[in-house]
């Protein structure tokens, strides 16, 4: 009988490893589908604290990693494919037809971004493709940049770009912006955010990075335009889907996905059952911020435990 499960490898999954393995709980740790989480997609990490001149993603995830298993965590490599909340203990099984059962479950399973479905997206991710201006932004100073959405989170993304590139471009498919109207009013008196309406982005170009989007106005009307756009960076902001569907038969989630959590802290409405990282946040989606859940779900896996010997 495992005392802590945890599902994840992200930020959030690592952390709450260390925390539970240094209190003792002899953490396994599932790193699913994409070990070390969605931060391995991107390159140099400038904004996790204690790291002045910046880390290499994959560095500092397996320096994640190291950390939990110094501290006595094991750790699996197989992903999570159907779980059963309904009676402690709680059971997981895997894609190696192997079942887990647990005490407590810490759910760190992340969210994933929505891309646009084009084959330069993974050519260049990492090169001059984001899913995250915070992440991301600070490498394209006083450069070209555009982000491609028409709701909230794209005008946010764009003003947050614009504070940092000389010129942002806002690629919108339809003839106008979902975004709340104070946000579109932010986007419009930005002098740096150009809003591209009605326009589908076909591909991207460049020798060793994102040089351009080759775009398309008005895409299959009689006055279609083709036509490439010069940009050193290209960023989606359509969403983030997350990664929950494994556990919505039996826990409270909002209507998009994530995971509901109680107040401030990792507790779902099922005891024994904590959720962390960016599969329970919706609005920050920062590694710190995860870490910090994984920190919170690891202690109040504990306290349930000495509860409920």
């Amino acid at each position: 009988m495992i005392s802590c499960l945890i599902l994840g490898s992200g930020p959030a999954g690592y952390t709450a490893a260390i925390y539970a393995g240094r209190a003792g709980l002899n953490p396994v740790i599932y790193e699913g589908i994409q070990p070390g989480g969605q931060l391995t997609i991107t390159t140099e990490v400038e904004n996790f604290p204690g790291f002045p001149e910046g880390i290499d993603a994959n560095e500092l995830m397996e320096n994640m990693r190291q950390q939990a298993l110094r501290f006595g965590a094991r750790i699996e490599s197989h992903i999570a494919v159907k779980a059963d909340l309904s009676a402690s203990p709680y059971k997981v099984w895997f894609d190696d037809g192997s079942c887990e059962e647990c005490l407590t479950l810490i759910i760190a399973t992340g969210a994933t971004a929505k891309y646009l479905g084009l084959d330069d997206e993974k050519k260049y991710q990492g090169i001059g493709v984001s899913a995250c201006a915070t992440c991301d932004g600070f490498f394209y100073r006083k450069k070209t940049v555009a982000v491609v959405g028409g709701g909230d989170t794209a005008c946010e993304e764009a003003s947050y770009l614009a504070g940092l590139a000389q010129k942002v471009y806002l690629i919108v498919r339809k003839p106008f912006l979902r975004a709340s109207k104070a946000m579109q009013q932010r986007v419009f008196d930005n002098p740096k955010i150009e809003v591209l309406f009605e326009t589908n982005t076909l591909g991207l170009y460049g020798e060793e990075g994102v040089e351009g989007a080759h775009l398309v106005h008005r895409k299959g009307e009689p006055d279609e335009r083709r036509y490439d756009l010069p940009i050193d960076g290209f960023f989606l902001a359509i969403g983030h889907k997350p990664n929950s569907d494994l556990f919505t038969q039996w826990l409270k989630t909002y209507e998009t996905g994530y995971i509901l959590t109680k107040g401030q802290t990792p507790c779902t409405d099922v005891p024994g059952v904590f959720a962390a990282g960016d599969v329970a946040d919706p609005l920050y989606r920062q590694a710190i911020a995860a870490a910090a859940s994984g920190c919170k779900a690891a202690m109040e896996a504990e306290k349930y435990l000495a509860a409920n010997k």
